[in-house]
């Protein structure tokens, strides 16, 4: 929740710093603040023992780097440059729809019939601002351009969900310097300029918050939850994105607005009052990661060089394990149904 509240800040601030900062160097300045502030953290964070990325993440990760660095903020502040603040904060509550979709689809996480309806629910409050009269009507590119990178960032959300044991500081600090330094040489190739020095931090400042902290907690999320619940609590961001948008941007809520809002909300409440729980089987699975032994899946025996104290990391071995209670998709929990 707090990540969605931090990312929720970034559609309407940015739109702000579009009015003289070009979408593709903004995003490029958004993402190097965020890597400049990770890297920083990193420095300065206790010991905090995970998982290290290895040679087998770099496919995933080049995906993550690609889909949710490079094409989506660019494609959303392509879009934010040509609708209404209020309406692009709305429409990013297409990234629920879209990871959930994959999720179930792709990456064969279960969807339940409630999630199923919430899903839905979210999709029509986005159709009512897409069919709306006025300037999302006339200008559909702002609309298709918002959509995509919703869509975009459903694919980050599933693949980070699949680097989730490794350490998130260290998967977004990858992915925040390598998107940064894309975009902003593609922003130079293009012709953009780079603004000036305030309009620089302004916008470091901003990624800071809502590309960097919000990412990373965001991927702690995404390891608990795994990608379709995690969406179904990010989806609360675009609406304090809205509230913000009549603030800073002195637009007002209209009628078909509060609809959207409404028909949103109400999938919003049901994806978050989702519980899953049966009776399930779990086959034997080896793999690394950050983990105590306070559940029933890490009851395992130790050698003589395992870390000592916990939470610890080291490579050990599930054994097969049935048993009933409340779970979500984790790297645990892929189970059929």
């Amino acid at each position: 929740m707090l990540a969605a509240a931090l990312f929720g800040l970034s559609a309407p601030l940015a739109k702000l710093l579009l009015v003289d900062v070009q979408p593709v160097t903004l995003a490029g300045l958004l993402y190097c603040g965020a890597g400049i502030a990770i890297s920083l953290a990193m420095l300065f964070r206790r010991d905090n023992p995970e998982a290290s990325l290895q040679r087998a993440d770099v496919g995933p990760l080049l995906g993550v780097v690609l889909a949710g660095g490079i094409l989506a903020p660019m494609l959303m502040l392509v879009g934010l440059d040509r609708v209404r603040g209020i309406v692009g904060s709305l429409l990013l509550n297409l990234e629920g729809p879209f990871t959930i979709l994959l999720a179930v689809v792709v990456f064969r996480e279960h969807l339940g019939r409630r999630t199923a309806l919430a899903t839905l629910l979210v999709l029509v409050g986005a159709g009512v601002l897409k069919t709306r009269p006025g300037e999302v009507a006339s200008d559909a590119t702002g609309v298709i351009c918002i959509t995509a990178a919703c869509l975009c960032w459903g694919l980050d959300n599933n693949l980070t969900q699949r680097l989730s044991l490794r350490d998130p500081f260290a998967v977004v600090r990858v992915k925040t310097l390598f998107a940064g330094v894309v975009n902003l040489a593609l922003g130079l190739a293009i012709g953009e300029r780079i603004p000036s020095l305030s309009l620089v931090l302004a916008a470091a400042a901003l990624g800071a918050i809502s590309y960097g902290a919000s990412v990373v907690l965001d991927a702690y999320a995404l390891r608990l939850l795994g990608a379709a619940r995690e969406a179904a609590y990010f989806a609360t961001a675009p609406f304090l994105g809205a509230i913000l948008a009549t603030v800073v941007l002195q637009e007002r809520l209209t009628p078909i607005d509060l609809a959207a809002m409404v028909a949103m909300s109400g999938g919003v409440v049901l994806l978050l009052r989702e519980r899953h729980a049966h009776a399930h089987r779990h086959e034997p699975l080896a793999h690394e990661h950050r983990h105590t032994h306070g559940d029933d899946h890490h009851q395992h025996e130790h050698s003589a060089d395992s870390p000592p104290g916990e939470p610890h990391v080291h490579w050990h071995q599930h054994d097969a394990i049935e048993h009933d209670h409340a779970h979500t998709p984790d790297a645990h929990h892929r189970h059929g149904h």
